[in-house]
C-alpha cells in the first residue's frame, strides 16, 4: 500500500526538514510559521477530479457558481454518479456555464470512471504517484497538474511538486532572489533535495507569492 499519512507530526517534521536545507529556506520556514497544508481525503477520485476541473482557471466565486448550478441539476444528491452525470443532456450542463471544452473532459471522466480508468478510492491507495499520473493523463483534458494537485489535496500524498505550476517556480524565485524563475526542469531537479516532504516545499513556495 502507497503510505500517504498527514499529521501535525508530520508537518513539524517537514517544516524542519525545509528550514535545515539553507538559509533562504530556514528564513522562509520562519517567516511563514507551521505548514498548514489541510487536504481533504474524504472525496472519491471521480468527484475530486470533476471538481478539479470545473475550478480550473476560474476563482473560487465564479467555480463556486457554475458547480452550484450542476449540482442543482440533480437535486437530493451530495454529488451525480458517472451514469447520472452522463446520462444528462449536455445542453443542461452547458448551460451551468462550462466552456464545451471543460464539459466534454467533465463527461470524459465520467465515461473513464465507468470504463475502471479512474479508479475507486481504495485502489487509489495502491497505486503509485506515478501509476496514478500515466493513468489519468490518459483521459483527455487532464494534464500532469491536474492529477498533481488530485494527489496532494485528495490523496493527501506527502512528496508530490508540482514542477509546471507558476506559484511553486514563482515562489522559488522569491526566496531565492533571484531575477528570473527556475524553468519546470530546472524546479523538477532542485527539488530532488526537498524530498521526502516536496508537498510542503510546494506549499512553503505557495505561502511566498500571497
Amino acid at each position: 500500500m502507497v503510505k500517504a499519512t498527514h499529521s501535525i507530526g508530520t508537518a513539524e517534521r517537514a517544516a524542519a526538514f525545509l528550514a535545515g536545507i539553507d538559509d533562504d529556506w530556514a528564513r522562509h520556514v520562519a517567516n511563514v510559521g507551521p505548514c498548514l497544508h489541510q487536504p481533504k481525503p474524504a472525496r472519491e477520485p471521480y468527484e475530486a477530479l470533476v471538481r478539479a476541473v470545473a475550478y480550473q482557471q476560474l476563482h473560487a466565486k465564479a467555480g463556486d457558481a457554475i458547480l452550484g448550478r450542476l449540482l442543482a441539476l440533480y437535486p437530493g444528491l451530495d454529488f451525480p454518479s458517472p451514469l447520472q452525470l452522463l446520462t444528462t443532456e449536455s445542453e443542461h450542463q452547458r448551460a451551468c456555464g462550462f466552456s464545451s471544452s471543460k464539459l466534454a473532459t467533465i463527461r470524459g471522466i465520467a465515461q473513464a470512471a465507468l470504463d475502471g480508468v479512474v479508479p475507486t478510492r481504495q485502489q487509489a491507495t495502491e497505486m503509485s504517484d506515478e501509476d496514478m499520473v500515466q493513468r489519468l493523463t490518459s483521459i483527455k483534458g487532464i494534464g500532469r497538474w491536474t492529477v498533481e494537485m488530485f494527489l496532494i489535496y485528495t490523496m493527501a500524498r506527502l512528496d508530490i511538486l508540482p514542477v509546471d505550476d507558476f506559484g511553486v517556480r514563482e515562489g522559488y524565485r522569491r526566496i531565492k532572489s533571484l531575477e528570473i524563475a527556475p524553468t519546470p526542469r530546472q524546479i523538477h531537479e532542485i527539488g530532488q533535495l526537498w524530498s521526502p516532504h516536496r508537498t510542503a516545499a510546494a506549499w512553503y513556495l505557495w505561502r511566498a507569492t500571497e
